[in-house]
């Protein structure tokens, strides 16, 4: 199966990279580097080729190139099976991050309706043992690779509650005006809660049966305080939520829970390297359903994933993604991190110089 593919990318004084462009041809690629070369650097730059602000959740200041402070652009030319699309995407120094899609000036959320980018990230190594904000915004990346309009639902509930606290801690009584806040917040839960079931059963259904060596998830959503009418439960809750200053249910207030299906072992009670496993057969998961919904394989984002696999699993890691068809862009501090790719992929070493990052092809 063919995928979603990056064939040319540009970035402009991005990080650690002055000037770059490279050429992709639609093989997994292999980024090789020591620490601080700017390999992740480049990965950050395909996140922000979908909406958000990457998966460092940067500021827009902080990827311009330093101590220039020029600015910062990223240009991308993307191909799919059925269409092509020239993307940038750039900030001038103090301004918002802007988007032109096809030459044409577009909202950040326009980006998740052309492409599908996933990532896994080092950073999310502790998702299972920390906060459940982190859960949650892992399972609405995952939502929105499949509905492209989750964003703005999500964008509408969260700026009506935030007036909606506001109103609390002013300790207004009005009851008019909450009720067009409470309305809109509603409306906007019931479109993310159908988002994530749905996200839900379609990661169970792509695990099920999925010729995998990753241990499967069952994957299930709760909350501190279930309800089932949020309208009512918001107009009633109004004196308990001014005394603590903001609202105290809704959908910001879910978990994603995991359980390591095989063991019947929740994942935060996994060891560290069960933990990681469960979260690369997720991101392979939620690839797989999208190539099945979509027709074409995500492009990945697969950050030192090598390093915490040992050879055999990372040569099964390598052969699930070239029968997916997909564009994984990899890093790692070593060739040998690669060796069983051979030529199923292309190869690029970074490294740092006084003029910045320097990227070279090379061969596995």
């Amino acid at each position: 199966m063919s995928g979603l593919v990056i064939t040319d990318l540009a970035l402009s004084h991005f990080r650690s990279h002055r000037a770059v462009r490279i050429g992709f041809d639609g093989r997994p690629v292999a980024l090789i580097g020591a620490n601080g070369a700017g390999k992740t650097n480049l990965i950050e730059a395909v996140s922000l080729l979908s909406p958000g602000r990457g998966f460092r959740r940067a500021t827009v200041d902080e990827f311009a190139r330093k101590p220039e402070a020029l600015g910062w652009k990223i240009s991308a030319n993307l191909r799919g099976p059925d269409s092509a699309h020239e993307v940038e995407t750039w900030a001038e120094p103090g301004q918002p991050r802007q988007v032109r899609i096809d030459g044409k000036a577009a909202a950040q959320v326009a980006l998740a309706r052309i492409t599908r980018v996933l990532w896994l990230v080092p950073a999310m190594d502790r998702l299972w043992i920390e906060a459940a904000e982190g859960r949650r915004r892992f399972l609405d990346r995952m939502t929105l690779s499949f509905a492209p309009d989750h964003a703005e639902a999500v964008l509408g509930y969260e700026k009506a509650m935030r007036d909606r606290n506001r109103l609390l801690k002013d300790q207004v009584q009005d009851a008019h005006w909450y009720k067009a806040l409470e309305a809109r917040m509603v409306e906007t839960a019931v479109m993310i809660e159908t988002n994530r079931a749905d996200t839900l059963a379609r990661l169970a259904q792509a695990q099920t049966g999925a010729d995998t060596t990753f241990p499967c998830a069952s994957l299930s959503l709760t909350s501190p305080e279930p309800v089932d009418d949020l309208a009512t439960a918001l107009a009633q809750g109004r004196r308990r939520d001014m005394a603590a200053g903001r609202t105290l249910i809704g959908p910001h207030r879910a978990d994603l829970a995991a359980v390591f299906t095989d063991k019947g072992v929740a994942a935060d009670q996994c060891s560290t390297g069960e933990q990681k496993a469960l979260l690369i057969s997720l991101i392979l998961a939620n690839a797989r359903a999208l190539a099945t919904d979509i027709g074409a394989a995500p492009i990945l984002l697969l950050d030192e994933v090598a390093a915490h696999l040992d050879s055999q699993r990372r040569a099964a890691l390598y052969d699930e993604l070239c029968t997916l068809g997909a564009q994984a862009i990899m890093t790692g501090t070593e060739a040998a991190l690669f060796d069983s790719l051979g030529p199923r992929a292309q190869a690029f070493t970074i490294s740092e110089t006084s003029r910045g990052s320097v990227v070279e092809e090379t061969l596995l």
